[in-house]
């Protein structure tokens, strides 16, 4: 059972409590499969127009936003390497390419919004995207842009849920948001167990210890090293992105303490 501290609203500290003012940058790390339609795959038209929409009001706060794409609805790198018949790190830059792709489509539903958008990535693709520069990122984003980060960390055997957790550290995020299909973590998988009860807040030696699932061992332990809180949300619920810029407690909030 969750501890005391991860079950009583009164006593879990919200993201805006954490930071001492709402948050002005941030990572949202959305996967694959929220551009697929449920249970399918591709990049659907309608799933694209909510995650641009959501986007879009977001960025309307003026909160720069910079957003991580998986790429699970295009390819499923591990699934091939598991298959034996491609290595994994071959598999694994295939999985990049199709992070491109979403990246791609993401920007260019944002343009159609009106939103500034810049598509940078870990692998040289010139006729798509620019390559991804520290420096040049964090101009983007203080132009107001949002900055669509592809091809993971450029590296095979490192998730996305990595590279959100290393291009929120470069980029000095103020927090991680880490986008799911369930409103926070939960002690089991609500969907197979209705007695599963949400954490409002856990620290990241909880989640690590516990294994709950938040995201790899790599991305929680990266950002438990940099003190970056992590917030897991339900994105498909309309203006969940604005509300955690607007410091609604929303979610699940990892934090070191």
């Amino acid at each position: 059972m969750p501890s005391s501290s991860a079950t009583k609203p009164e006593s879990a500290p919200t993201l805006v409590s954490r930071l001492g003012h709402p948050p002005t940058r941030v990572l949202l790390k959305i996967s694959g499969e929220a551009f697929a339609a449920p249970g399918g795959f591709g990049i659907d038209s309608h799933e694209l127009s909510v995650i641009a929409e959501e986007i879009r009001e977001a960025a309307s706060a003026n909160c720069q936003i910079a957003v991580v794409v998986g790429g699970g609805n295009i390819i499923r790198g591990a699934a091939l390497a598991a298959a034996g018949d491609i290595h994994q790190a071959t598999a694994d830059y295939m999985g990049m390419l199709g992070t491109v792709m979403n990246a791609a489509a993401l920007k260019e539903k944002l343009l159609t919004l009106g939103v500034e958008s810049r598509v940078q990535s870990a692998l040289e693709i010139k006729a798509l995207a620019e390559p991804f520069i520290r420096g040049r990122a964090i101009r983007h984003l203080e132009k107001g842009r949002v900055v669509i980060l592809a091809a993971g960390t450029g590296n095979p055997f490192f998730t996305t849920d990595t590279c959100a957790a290393l291009r929120a550290s470069e980029l000095d995020c103020d927090v991680l948001l880490k986008a799911t299909k369930v409103d926070g973590i939960y002690t089991a998988d609500p969907e197979k167990d209705p007695a599963a009860t949400r954490y409002e807040h856990l620290t990241f030696a909880e989640a690590l210890n516990k294994r709950l699932g938040v995201m790899d061992m790599t991305a929680l332990a990266m950002c438990q090293e940099r003190d970056l809180p992590v917030l897991v949300f339900d994105f498909k619920k309309p203006h969940n992105i604005r509300k955690v810029i607007d410091g609604e407690p929303i979610g699940t909030l990892v934090t070191c303490a």
